[in-house]
């Protein structure tokens, strides 16, 4: 039987390698299982080695500036199209702001039939001024230029919707949310045994009865790391028994500030373990996720440590909302709210049951709604319309 993409040439492209390898490979694995040739595109940053090891997929590395940078962002906007020109893909679709913004502009001008983009959250919600407006902006010329949108949660679709960003037709999300979903095979806490989680604990000079928070992502400001290294402080400062993970690289021009706060803050009890390919060990021995943060297009992370069973500890933010339910699976405060933050991460603390309930919960909603397979299925039934040349109106 014919394969739904068979000998489709697809470019995934993302600014950096980051969310390419740690959310979308599932994903891509199921493009290539399904007859296309993807190829992923990305700057070459210290990562690039790990997007050359996934199976069946072209790895091409191509510097997109994070920042805006004119003369770089023409030279890769160049570079792009004309890759996209010689390459002749049928479809490229692209994730996070800066690669969405060139995609779009460099997909157009090569002829590619099938321009997609998905949105993962906005920068210029935490904005002001020209800044801002420039940036929504780019926004709004991604929705225009590509085929169609998605976005990685229900909230975040309204919210471009509501801010006339794109129109309702062109825009939707796949199943209940995330970027790709989740590998539930992986992210298992049947595989981690009570000796390895010991032993875990043992090599991070970690008490086998510390109660340890967990934060995974980028450590910069915006994703509230200032705001939980408080918390964290006030809760070590009235004698509870606790450890903070920090699991994640660090933003540019943050690390300086970030460090030597923290030893001031919370001495050896805060730890930073930089990128990690398997953030899974270090939730196993978690009891709760803490993600803070000011924006999030949906928050993957979340549902990662709700497959294994950990309850989470977010802000009432768009995407955030998506990946928590309040009261059900985790407890939801206001941003930048550190009092708000302590009483959450005290309540957990001290209240077993209802921590407990709260995982199991999450767990249950993960496996039910962020199966990793499902998703791919979504997705490539998608590709498989938009090739037939139906209407963009058949997929929703």
């Amino acid at each position: 039987m014919t394969k739904p993409l068979h000998n489709i040439r697809v470019a995934r492209v993302s600014t950096i390698p980051f969310s390419t390898l740690t959310q979308l490979r599932p994903q891509l694995e199921a493009i290539s299982d399904a007859g296309g040739q993807v190829t992923i595109i990305a700057s070459d940053s210290e990562l690039g080695d790990e997007l050359r090891q996934i199976e069946a997929c072209k790895f091409t590395p191509i510097h997109i500036a994070r920042e805006i940078s004119v003369f770089s962002d023409v030279m890769t906007l160049f570079k792009l199209w004309s890759i996209f020109h010689q390459e002749r893909f049928d479809i490229v679709h692209s994730i996070t702001p800066k690669a969405g913004l060139l995609c779009a502009i460099a997909s157009r001008m090569a002829g590619t039939p099938i321009r997609l983009h998905t949105y993962t959250g906005q920068p210029w919600v935490t904005m002001q001024g020209v800044k801002k407006t420039i940036v929504k902006f780019c926004d709004k010329l991604i929705s225009f230029l590509n085929t169609y949108c998605y976005t990685d949660s229900l909230s975040q679709k309204d919210f471009l919707i509501k801010q006339k960003v794109i129109a309702p037709e062109k825009i939707k999300v796949l199943g209940a949310g995330s970027l790709a979903g989740v590998d539930l095979h992986r992210f298992n806490q049947t595989r981690f045994s009570s000796t390895e989680i010991k032993e875990i604990k043992c090599k991070m000079h970690l008490d086998e009865d510390t109660f340890i928070f967990l934060f995974v992502g980028r450590v910069t400001e915006d994703k509230g790391i200032y705001e939980l290294l408080r918390a964290t402080n006030q809760l070590l400062a009235e004698g509870y028994d606790i450890a903070l993970l920090i699991v994640g690289p660090f933003e540019q021009k943050v690390e300086q500030d970030i460090r030597p706060l923290a030893r001031e803050l919370c001495g050896d009890k805060a730890k930073f373990m930089g990128f990690c390919k398997e953030p899974e060990r270090f939730m196993a021995i978690s009891d709760v996720l803490c993600i803070p943060s000011y924006r999030e297009g949906f928050g993957t992370v979340v549902i990662e440590a709700g497959a294994l069973g950990i309850p989470a500890i977010g802000t009432k933010i768009y995407g955030l909302t998506d990946a928590i339910v309040d009261g059900e699976t985790g407890i939801l405060v206001e941003p930048k709210n550190v009092n708000q933050l302590v009483d959450a991460m005290k309540s957990l603390v001290t209240n077993k049951p209802l921590r407990d309930v709260l995982g199991e919960n999450a767990k249950k909603r993960a496996i039910d709604k962020f199966d990793s397979q499902k998703h791919g299925e979504l997705l490539i039934k998608d590709y498989a319309i938009f090739l037939s040349g139906r209407s963009v109106s058949k997929i929703l």
